[in-house]
């Protein structure tokens, strides 16, 4: 699919009854779905329940939660293996990202099981976003979710036990399927793998998630635009790419367009399509080299201020809570905070 870097393209099209490319098999199949858990009564305060969490976010490493008070899913697996396996070598890889455990530890202080997790969605084949999978999976005992070209470039480019095939379910894009009380829709984004971004529906509200893209297509437009909740890649600022010390080839890579966005093209993309229900946006996947918190988040600060929007900053705290929307940094080596969303 041909893509763009964004200049204010407004899409008013429907979504597709059908995917329009199914990586190689052009017959659309009926998507398993997972049997409901035993309800449990897990959340207090406001709200239905549907929570998130991130554990890091960024070019080490990409794992987040999501979740309904039935349970939830993962949404990559980038983080460390759980700490038994460090053992088998000298250094454990990406010493700076939390481990499978520490992930699990966190649910757990937030009421979550690891045999609630019912599923990882992987947007792609690249290590930080599927250097846990098939740990991640074989401790909840549950089923990777992904298209079929991203389980045959991970077979094909990744280390990973090939019995990750026998905990594939298969999806395609723009098809919906459910996972619990969540209806998902993958939907194609532009990198420089075979790469989809999702949509997930709760009780009306949904939950978006667009990273590791260089432009933003027409039909990642459609969803993004839909969003309540929008977890949005602002990698890197452009300043500090262009005179920072990555070498040449990789700053190309990392503009191109089938690289990364930048805190400018995601700023203007969610400026110029709020909508009274965009409640709230998270920034993901920031570099460590060409990006910070504060220059992204006041990047996307100013450009929605300037509408005449007030910005909260995700706090929840009481002088907070009643601007236009909230916007919050996913922390690149550290969980975020526990958000009750809807």
């Amino acid at each position: 699919m041909a893509g763009h870097k964004y200049k204010g393209y407004t899409n008013d099209g429907k979504p597709l009854k059908i995917a329009f490319d199914v990586d190689g098999d052009d017959t659309p199949h009926d998507q398993d779905t997972v049997e409901p858990a035993e309800v449990k009564p897990l959340y207090t305060g406001v709200g239905k329940g549907l929570c998130f969490m991130s554990f890091s976010s960024g070019s080490s490493g990409n794992c987040a939660y999501l979740g309904t008070p039935r349970g939830g899913i993962l949404i990559d697996a980038g983080i460390r293996e759980p700490v038994k396996y460090h053992r088998k070598k000298k250094k454990p890889e990406r010493p700076d990202v939390p481990t499978l455990d520490q992930a699990f530890a966190e649910l757990e202080r937030n009421g979550i099981s690891r045999d609630m997790v019912k599923g990882v969605l992987l947007t792609h084949a690249h290590q930080d976003h599927m250097r846990c999978l098939y740990s991640a999976v074989s401790a909840c005992h549950c089923s990777v979710y992904c298209t079929m070209g991203v389980m045959a470039q991970m077979l094909q480019r990744c280390r990973i036990s090939s019995r990750i095939r026998d905990l594939h379910v298969p999806i395609f894009k723009e098809i919906p399927f459910r996972i619990l009380d969540m209806e998902i829709t993958a939907f194609e984004t532009l990198h420089d793998v075979k790469s989809v971004g999702f949509s997930i529906e709760y009780e009306g509200e949904k939950f978006v998630v667009a990273t590791d893209m260089g432009v933003i297509t027409d039909r990642a437009a459609h969803y993004m635009s839909q969003a309540n909740y929008l977890m949005i890649e602002c990698n890197y600022d452009r300043e500090m790419l262009l005179h920072g010390g990555y070498p040449q080839m990789l700053k190309d890579r990392v503009m191109g367009e089938k690289g990364h966005l930048d805190n400018e093209m995601a700023t203007r993309f969610v400026a110029e399509h709020y909508h009274e229900g965009l409640h709230y946006v998270f920034l993901c996947h920031l570099s460590k080299d060409n990006n910070t918190e504060e220059i992204a988040l006041t990047t996307m600060r100013n450009a929605l201020e300037d509408r005449g929007l007030s910005v909260g900053d995700g706090s929840n705290a009481v002088d907070q809570r009643f601007r236009n929307v909230q916007i919050y940094a996913l922390p690149r080596y550290t969980s975020s905070s526990w958000f009750v969303l809807a």
